[in-house]
């Protein structure tokens, strides 16, 4: 399903929620596309360092892994919420799919998004050979069933990502489709999401 912009508390709740009826067999598997407004969030490796000048954008800590990302309008935030146990339990390999996810879907845009060892997320090279990020992912796993997901930046504000230390890796910038000089409307991205999560899971 896909949703326009959601309050961060009001996802989180609701995401509990899916994942607990999943957990006990009494609710489906889901994927959740939507908006934020401006947020930060801190994943359970934050470190207070990380977070420079919030200024009034809000910030909440919650249980997904990973460090300090900022959300916001025109990035598509994905949540996936699947029982692994009924795939397979793996969570590298989850990771990894999310990750191919992103990749085959940027590509669909003429964007080379890549990999890097040590760094979860996807990374494309700038004009300056430059590497910046371009999407995030953090997931938290409970009884084996996912949540939280990714993040990819198609248009948003990317000045907002100057008041953190975005994942906590200083000496990287981050990126945007829209930086790039690709305008895609969401619906395309989500178009793309979808036809390539059914290739993948």
């Amino acid at each position: 399903m896909a949703q326009n912009i959601v309050e961060y508390p009001e996802a989180l709740g609701r995401m509990k929620k899916i994942v607990a009826h999943i957990q006990e067999g009494t609710g489906p598997e889901t994927v959740w596309l939507l908006e934020h407004p401006s947020v930060y969030t801190l994943g359970t490796s934050s470190v207070k360092s990380d977070l420079l000048n919030p200024g009034d954008t809000p910030v909440f800590e919650t249980g997904r892994g990973g460090k300090i990302t900022y959300h916001g309008p025109g990035q598509r935030v994905g949540y996936v919420m699947l029982n692994l146990k009924s795939r397979e339990p793996d969570l590298r390999r989850y990771i990894w799919t999310l990750e191919e996810l992103l990749i085959r879907v940027l590509a669909e845009f003429t964007v080379k998004a890549e990999r890097r060892s040590g760094r979860i997320g996807l990374w494309v090279v700038n004009t300056n050979q430059q590497e910046e990020k371009i999407a995030a992912i953090g997931v938290r796993i409970e009884k084996w069933v996912t949540y939280h997901g990714f993040a990819l930046n198609v248009a948003p504000n990317l000045e907002c990502f100057k008041g953190i230390i975005p994942c906590g890796l200083k000496d990287f910038g981050v990126t945007s489709l829209e930086k790039l000089g690709i305008k895609s409307p969401l619906r395309e991205i989500d178009g793309a999401l979808k036809k390539h999560f059914f290739e993948l899971f």
